[in-house]
């Protein structure tokens, strides 16, 4: 875990329809030519609301605008693209209820910040609230395969246990994402930090230590069953 950005604000409605259809269009994979007047005709809304919507999805950077004779070239961020996944998956939830998934990988070593930060009282307290325990002061750190990285990434999106952030000592604690999950029928959870060094490496807690407990070294293969709440 580490210090992290705060949780960006959830788009509204109206923001949402303007980027399904910016994407329908293209725009998520190419630069797209439209001014605001034909925006706000798809839309059903007028020029100047379209604009306004467009002015404020610039300014969460999900959308850029360049002027293009007469039009705007517009594009939908990766940023963007990543709040219109996350209403898919609030609606794909709704209809079929929380997901689950298995990943495999291998144990390996992380940085070192487990400890520290698992051990903050600030943490401590609500993970003893929230998830039923203390955890070890240690998180187990899974290697996932490349195969896996697409379905680990999208665990973002899912409902979980929240782990907020605080401010101690000075300095600001982020906050977190917790997931039950099982390892070797092991029951644990995933944490999911909203800001992580790694890219191909998940974390796992639970009460005491995994990798003694289950007798675990470096580049053992592992599997994870993970959870959504």
């Amino acid at each position: 875990m580490a210090a992290v950005r705060a949780t960006p604000r959830k788009p509204k409605a109206e923001e949402v329809r303007v980027l399904r259809l910016l994407a329908g269009l293209g725009a998520a994979r190419a630069p797209v030519d439209l001014s605001s007047r034909e925006l706000g005709e798809r839309l059903e809304m007028s020029q100047q609301q379209a604009d306004r919507y467009l002015l404020a999805l610039e300014k969460r950077g999900w959308v850029t605008r360049r002027l293009a004779a007469r039009r705007q070239r517009l594009s939908v961020t990766p940023l963007g693209w990543e709040t219109l996944r996350a209403e898919y998956h609030a609606l794909r939830r709704l209809f079929e209820g929380p997901s689950r998934l298995r990943v495999s990988g291998a144990v390996t070593s992380g940085l070192g910040e487990g400890r520290y930060y698992l051990s903050q009282p600030g943490y401590v307290v609500q993970f003893a609230e929230r998830l039923g325990y203390k955890p070890y002061p240690g998180t187990l750190n899974v290697r996932v395969r490349p195969d896996d990285l697409a379905a680990v990434g999208a665990v973002r999106d899912w409902t979980g246990t929240r782990i907020d952030g605080f401010q101690a000592g000075g300095r600001t604690f982020g906050g977190a994402t917790c997931f039950v999950a099982r390892i070797g029928g092991k029951s644990c959870h995933l944490i999911v930090p909203d800001r992580s060094h790694y890219q191909d490496v998940i974390e796992l807690i639970a009460p005491d230590s995994l990798r003694d407990s289950m007798h675990l070294k470096d580049t053992d293969p592992v599997e994870v069953e993970i959870e959504e709440a």
